[in-house]
């Protein structure tokens, strides 16, 4: 077999669907799936059909040293563990089994149930297991503040409004469900995790003079408000307001819940809106309430290894990726591709609907979600890479609707400092990170250098394709001046040592590869991409491990200055780091060969015609030191992308 059937026979490892779309496993942590089975317990569904199944997935999971983290190879976390324990125990593992004498231990050690984050407090305390007034105080009353407020609901990232609105009405109504032991307010179920069971009322947070002594404006600001609302009650005092504030909350839900019954895509809205919905009146079998359970249905993931639920599903991003992938291998089944691509354009939102029409209202729409249905929240990200994806499948497809729309779509979504954030503009008020319920400092959407880089290489490309119409020159000056002005955000956030950060991907590998491969399409255009590409090319070489291949470790994130080289290689990181260095250097560059001899030996045969990579690590980040993505399908297609275009340049095609 050449080089380039091999290459494509990688495409039959994959599951490709029947209406010619790609969607792998989205893996997380124990957190998803445990919070599932406490809702379906709260509100009284069924959980002996599959509690056999999840209860083997949940100890599947868990770590040697009784933990659960929220990724493979590194330290266990307390929240996730906590709420693990309580979900096997909610399903009825024996408390005196090894693997929760284990967990306990972890839990205890690591500080008990009050070292646990806000969100699980929340969840405990629907259960009794916490007081409510260890809480912070969340009024609903936010919903009513205008889109001009300096705070206001459309302030938040996408994630985080479409998590907090139903959290608003759960937090009103302070619900207590039962537990197997029975219904407390006070209720003891979870008291072996407590350090200290008779004082289960623990701050939330840092001292008002701890705060002024970090001279934490922002926070001290923040805790005094909290602190103020909790003397009045959480302003439940005026209940013609509370009223309407509950009756606006409901409708905020309900008009962003898809006909599939999906809020976001994402579990946090659809998980946290049936406890709002059931709680202000719904019914199981109303619709919207059977509908988001549908939905949260189709999340699960199924196998030997038990059931789970996802955080989210990829099927637009993994398609996107694949064709890339495929293309630049020069792919011959033009109708597979021709499937994906009509599969993909199917999902283009057209309509005058979405949160970011609220700082937007004159933009035209034409972006994309990253899943099957999420029409209120399309992605940058997601956008461009369709963009590539099409243009690389088609070029002549660089002047078609679809393409400049998409591309119009994602002009407008341009920040003031040059660079793109995921869903939304200008959404850059970090200060909301000290409101005391966030404690994963993810309130906002800011630009990043991975996403910024990857429109650099969509519109590099898209200009640099030459069959073009009047109506592609027609944009060319908007195309020019956003990438001159991107260009100069990545100058302003590389660090100094020549890499970027990467927000979506792990880490300063993907920030730097994605830079670097947006930069190249633009190097005979502006000089500071040379003064920005020699440094980083260093930083990628200095980082290289023995055997070839790159990888780096999620705590990066918590500690950048941590030393990469030496953590095991990883398929997609390896990938990241070479196409990097083929935009630049010679397929003879000995790094480049190093790096493509990894990947070729560390594939894994499954006969003559099939083959993949498989990383174990998560290299995918939802939100940095709180939350990471491990995507099954990272191992293959990011690869493909990386031999592909070393074979096209070394110009092996046969």
């Amino acid at each position: 077999m050449s080089n380039s059937e091999m290459l494509a026979s990688l495409v039959e490892d994959t599951v490709l669907r029947a209406d010619g779309h790609w969607c792998g496993e989205l893996k997380s942590n124990a957190t998803i799936t445990s919070e599932y089975v406490f809702l379906r317990y709260a509100l009284g569904l069924d959980l002996k059909a599959d509690g056999p199944a999840y209860t083997r997935w949940l100890l599947s999971d868990q770590n040697p040293d009784g933990s659960w983290g929220l990724a493979p190879d590194i330290p266990g976390d307390v929240s996730a563990t906590t709420e693990a324990y309580l979900a096997l125990k909610i399903l009825g593992t024996n408390t005196d089994s090894p693997p929760m004498q284990r967990a306990r231990a972890f839990v205890l050690q690591a500080g008990g149930v009050a070292a646990v984050r806000v969100f699980t407090r929340i969840f405990l305390a629907t259960f009794g297991l916490f007081p409510w007034n260890a809480v912070p105080q969340i009024p609903v009353e936010l919903v009513l503040l205008p889109s001009s407020s300096p705070i206001n609901i459309f302030k938040l990232a996408s994630w985080a409004r479409g998590t907090i609105a139903p959290l608003l009405l759960i937090c009103h109504h302070q619900p207590v469900y039962a537990l197997p032991n029975g219904h407390s307010a006070t209720n003891d179920y979870l008291n072996e995790l407590w350090q200290d069971s008779t004082n289960k009322s623990v701050s939330y947070g840092k001292s008002l003079w701890s705060l002024a002594c970090d001279r934490d404006m922002a926070g001290l600001a923040f805790t005094v408000v909290d602190k103020i609302l909790y003397q009045l009650g959480g302003l439940r005092s005026v209940p013609f307001v509370r009223t309407y504030a509950r009756r606006k909350c409901v409708k905020w839900i309900l008009d962003r819940q898809e006909t599939s019954g999906d809020w976001g895509g994402i579990f946090p809205p659809m998980h946290a809106s049936m406890y709002a919905l059931m709680l202000e009146g719904y019914r199981l079998d109303d619709e919207p309430v059977r509908l988001g359970f549908e939905a949260l249905e189709r999340f699960a993931w199924q196998d030997n290894q038990g059931k789970r639920i996802q955080a989210c599903v990829s099927p637009v991003w993994d398609t996107a990726l694949m064709t890339v992938g495929l293309c630049d291998i020069a792919f011959t089944d033009k109708e597979l591709l021709d499937r994906a691509i009509s599969w993909i354009k199917r999902r283009q939102i057209l309509d005058l609907r979405g949160d970011w029409r609220v700082y937007r209202p004159n933009l035209a729409p034409g972006g994309f979600s990253f899943e099957y249905d999420n029409t209120w929240y399309p992605d940058v990200d997601d956008t461009a890479a369709i963009i590539l994806a099409q243009i690389k499948q088609d070029p002549k497809s660089v002047s078609s609707f679809s393409v400049m729309q998409a591309t119009k779509w994602i002009l407008g979504m341009q920040n003031p400092d040059g660079g793109w954030a995921a869903f939304d503009v200008e959404n850059d008020k970090l200060f909301l990170n000290k409101i005391p319920f966030s404690d994963m400092d993810s309130l906002c959407d800011t630009s990043c250098p991975d996403i910024t880089g990857r429109i650099l290489e969509a519109f590099g490309l898209l200009m640099q394709t030459p069959d073009k119409t009047n109506t592609v020159m027609h944009i060319y000056p908007q195309l020019r001046l956003a990438c001159h002005r991107a260009i100069g955000y990545l100058a302003s956030t590389q660090e100094s040592n020549g890499s970027w950060f990467g927000r979506w991907g792990c880490n300063y590998i993907y920030g730097t590869s994605h830079a670097l491969c947006g930069l190249a399409y633009h190097s005979n255009q502006d000089k500071r991409v040379h003064e920005m590409v020699e440094p980083a090319l260093e930083w990628l070489q200095s980082i290289q491990n023995e055997d070839g291949g790159w990888g780096e470790s999620l705590l990066t994130y918590k500690t950048p200055e941590m030393p990469i080289k030496g953590h095991r290689s990883t398929a997609a990181q390896t990938a990241w780091a070479l196409m990097a260095l083929l935009a630049y250097q010679p397929h003879t560059d000995e790094m480049v060969e190093l790096g493509v001899r990894h990947l070729v030996e560390s594939l894994n045969v499954v006969d003559e015609n099939m083959g993949t990579w498989t990383d174990k690590t998560y290299t995918g980040t939802g939100f940095p030191n709180h939350f990471y993505l491990g995507y099954v399908y990272y191992a293959h297609y990011f690869p493909m992308m990386a031999l592909g275009r070393y074979m096209r340049i070394s110009k092996v095609y046969g």
